[in-house]
Order: C-alpha cells, then sequence, then structure tokens
C-alpha cells in the first residue's frame, strides 16, 4: 500500500488481485447477492483510490482497512434496498420471476412517461443504486433538486401504477 500511495500504480492491480477474492467471498456470503457483492468489491476499490492518502498502517492492515470500507458499503446499500422496497417494491432490482412479464412492462412504461429529468433522477437511485449526492454530481444538480425531483417522480408513479392496476380490475 505504501508503494501504491507514493504513485506506484501497479501495486493497486497487486492488491486487488490479493484481496478482491477475499473480499467477494465475504459480501457474497453475507448478501447471497452476486451482482451486489461485484458492485460492493468494485466500490471498496473505486473508494480506495479515491481516498488512498487516508490509510495508515498505525490503524491496522489494509485487509482489516478494505473490509471495513466494503462492510460499510455493503450496510448502506442494503439498507436503501430495504427502504426503497418499503417505498415502492416495483422500483427494486429484483429476480425475473418475481414480476411477471406484463407486470415489468407497466413499470417500465410509467418510468417512460415521466419527464426526462424525473426519469434520469428515478433510473440513477433505483436502478443503479447510487445516493442523492452522487446522482447531483452526474446530473450536475444540487441535491436538493435531486430529492424534489425524486419526490415528484415517485408520486407521479405511485398515480400511475395505481391507476393501471384499477384500470386492469375493472376489465377483469
Amino acid at each position: 500500500m505504501i508503494a501504491y500511495q507514493n504513485g506506484d500504480e501497479a501495486a493497486l492491480e497487486r492488491i486487488y488481485l490479493l484481496l478482491k477474492p477475499a473480499l467477494y467471498s465475504f459480501i457474497f456470503r453475507y448478501t447471497r447477492d452476486e451482482q451486489l457483492s461485484i458492485d460492493i468489491v468494485q466500490d471498496t476499490f473505486v473508494k480506495l483510490q479515491r481516498y488512498k492518502h487516508n490509510y495508515s498502517r498505525s490503524n491496522g492492515k489494509l485487509k482489516s482497512y478494505l473490509f471495513q470500507i466494503a462492510y460499510r458499503l455493503m450496510i448502506t446499500k442494503l439498507n436503501r434496498r430495504k427502504k426503497l422496497r418499503s417505498l415502492l417494491p416495483f422500483l427494486t432490482p429484483v429476480e425475473p420471476e418475481d414480476f411477471q412479464h406484463s407486470d415489468r412492462m407497466t413499470i417500465r412504461d410509467a418510468i417512460a412517461k415521466l419527464p426526462d429529468i424525473q426519469r434520469a433522477v428515478i433510473l440513477l437511485s433505483y436502478y443503479h443504486d447510487m445516493p442523492q449526492e452522487e446522482i447531483a454530481n452526474v446530473l450536475g444538480i444540487p441535491k436538493g433538486t435531486v430529492k424534489s425531483r425524486l419526490h415528484t417522480a415517485i408520486k407521479k408513479l405511485k398515480e400511475e401504477l395505481e391507476e393501471d392496476e384499477y384500470e386492469s380490475r375493472s376489465l377483469s
């Protein structure tokens, strides 16, 4: 790690190859979600790159430091998913068999009807698991604007999907 902190980019690759399997194994055993585990491992190393000078050997081993980062990222993502499932269960990433094809199409259509600025916020938040601050950076808007667009988009989606559900029950 010291070599990497001193500018040796190849050292990061060696760290990655050495610790990636252990990190992935830990996260996967905890979550049983392959894609989430891959994402968290990637995010862990991105965070290490971004904050490489924050690591100090006096604070413990590099392996422990990376596990700490990965664990915190995992808990944050799992808590966000839990919150999203309670608010809008149809927007959280799901297995294909969890929804019928027609339900997925209805959700996709409802999202497509949103104005572009709201659609971008919904997609980045729910499908790409980005925190609001990161969405603000991606879209080049204030975090408060992200919050208001997200709130408005959720409200519109709920209305649209409740309307579709009502219509489908009326036709039955």
